[in-house]
């Protein structure tokens, strides 16, 4: 049976086109502060307004103080509820521009798990930090600030103008049940300058690299490597991409061998073959597939490296991938050769 659908879920749908996830900017050592039109404010999710007296009541936020602050992620405030948000603060502690992707889980007062957005925050410069806020239902999210004014979407901002990037929402389903508290389950971040490209504006390299999100089955991992010449000249391949696996610190792991093919890890997977010349003329695309498998050993370590530093070939810049590489105790990631990809064309399933 469907069920009615709230008004502010409605809203929030329609209001998502015109909001940006675009941060504000400033020098390094300030405060982003800023607030998109049609996004939860910083006083709506439980955060009290600059000024006011301290003795106001403002709601407490609940958990483990490490699932409340990690990894330069800090959340300051909660609205629960069925429409819950939170309100999050990202500082940049390192010496380069980081892009960060954040993980939140909004939980339930028996502790059950209702949802879990993620939210990227890009461009945050040393020194710098941004406030925004996450919704529960992931209807809406945005810079959030201490004052009620509004500043316009940037038309470079990832959801202005783009109804294609509006969350799914399962409308005949019930709505979430309430939730009370909300914790970071994750955090990861990369370079701003290695950040992969899948659309917009062509990068200098006059080539798009990424990785796409991967198949798992009965502990093989399959992830594909794509990559598209957006640029005016033919760009030419003959081998294998450089990848460097990187551990959550952004060290590189050790003891684990980056093999050319797969390595007798799995065959059947796209990783077969030998490298063949492919010159690729603008618009056109090529792939590589990364295997590996996390089946784990009673007595050794296991490795877990979240990211990948890519290179499309010897002396390009790179790009770095955040695949969750879970090795297991096997200590081997087999590396596919470059080859055409042809327009809607797929690579093989494990």
């Amino acid at each position: 049976m469907r069920h009615a659908v709230p008004l502010t879920a409605v809203v929030g749908m329609l209001l998502l086109t015109s909001c940006g996830s675009e941060q504000a900017g400033g020098p390094a050592g300030t405060t982003a502060a800023a607030s998109a039109t049609g996004t939860p404010t910083a006083s709506s999710c439980g955060v009290r307004p600059s000024g006011t007296p301290e003795a106001t009541d403002a709601p407490a936020l609940v958990g483990d103080p490490a699932e409340l602050k990690r990894d330069g992620v800090e959340i300051t405030g909660m609205s629960g509820g069925a429409d819950a948000c939170a309100a999050f603060e990202v500082t940049n502690e390192g010496a380069e521009p980081l892009t960060y992707t954040i993980t939140f889980t909004f939980l339930s007062a028996s502790g059950e798990a209702l949802t879990s957005p993620k939210e990227t925050v890009r461009s945050v410069k040393p020194g710098e930090t941004v406030r925004r806020t996450v919704a529960m239902a992931g209807l809406a999210s945005g810079q959030v600030g201490d004052t009620a004014e509004n500043l316009p979407v940037n038309p470079g901002s990832d959801l202005a103008g783009d109804p294609s990037q509006a969350p799914s929402q399962d409308l005949s389903q019930d709505p979430p049940r309430g939730a009370t508290r909300v914790r970071i389950l994750q955090v990861r971040s990369i370079p701003t300058t290695e950040e992969p490209s899948t659309g917009g504006a062509c990068p200098p390299s006059g080539v798009r690299l990424y990785a796409d999100e991967g198949d798992a089955a009965m502990g093989l991992r399959v992830v594909g490597l794509r990559l598209e010449n957006c640029g005016t000249r033919n760009y030419p391949l003959n081998g294998y991409p450089d990848v460097a696996l990187l551990g959550e610190d952004h060290a590189p792991v050790t003891g684990v061998r980056v093999l050319d093919g797969p390595g007798g890890i799995a065959t059947g997977t796209g990783a077969d073959g030998v490298p063949a010349p492919v010159n690729l003329k603008p618009g056109e695309r090529a792939h590589a597939t990364l295997v590996w498998r996390n089946t784990t050993e009673a007595g050794l370590d296991a490795v877990h490296a979240p990211y990948a530093r890519v290179r499309a070939k010897p002396g390009t810049d790179p790009v770095t991938v955040t695949s969750e590489f879970d090795l297991g105790t096997t200590g081997r990631l087999g590396v596919g050769p470059w080859k055409p990809l042809e327009e809607g064309a797929g690579r093989p399933r494990p």
